[in-house]
């Protein structure tokens, strides 16, 4: 089954295909010849889950699905949510993004946050949405060099190590994005 992710960062599509294995065939945006910036502008993770998804089956007329996913810091009032790509601005950088979260986190006690990624699927014309949630702290400084985002500075619950300390299949065993990509390929083998 041929599926399109829509999505332009290499290390999620990366993530995606091996937690879905090979039963499906994950095609990247760059594959159905999508070079636009995808649309990104709903107040919730579902409403830009579904906004990229909308675009790309309404102007590529593939079945795709997208994610967006979203940090929330308890001690910044659930910030920076939906936009943790952007918190520090344009253009995008994770490295900004972590300065400003790890400087509005100075002295901060309480330093719980979770991670939660939305998936939203249209397949055949049909929308469905899969959630998936990782709870964990905000550490103090960077650890590890691996995983994107606010990986070096999250520590999952129950580990001594940030997301970014963790291989690949340790990560998505635990992830939010992991946890929701179960969730669609449960689905989508249900459906073969």
């Amino acid at each position: 089954m041929e599926i399109c992710f829509a999505t332009n960062n290499q290390k999620k599509l990366q993530e995606v295909r091996k937690a879905l294995g090979t039963h499906f065939k994950i095609v990247s945006l760059d594959e159905i010849d999508c070079r636009e910036e995808l649309p990104e502008t709903g107040s919730t993770l579902e409403e830009n889950a579904f906004q990229k998804a909308r675009h790309v089956y309404e102007h590529y007329g593939v079945d795709c699905f997208a994610d967006d996913t979203g940090l929330e810091v308890e001690a910044l009032d659930g910030a920076p949510g939906v936009y943790s790509g952007r918190f520090a601005g344009e253009p995008r950088s994770d490295e900004r993004n972590i300065d400003l979260l790890l400087k509005k986190m100075e002295g901060a006690e309480d330093r719980s946050a979770a991670f939660r990624t939305v998936i939203a699927l249209i397949r055949g014309g049909k929308e469905y949405a899969f959630e998936g949630r990782a709870e964990g702290e905000i550490l103090e400084e960077r650890a590890g060099d691996g995983g994107f985002g606010y990986d070096p500075v999250f520590k999952p619950a129950g580990y001594d190590r940030s997301f970014a300390e963790l291989d690949l299949d340790e990560k998505n065993a635990i992830s939010h994005r992991g946890k929701a990509v179960r969730k669609l390929a449960e689905f989508l083998h249900e459906s073969i």
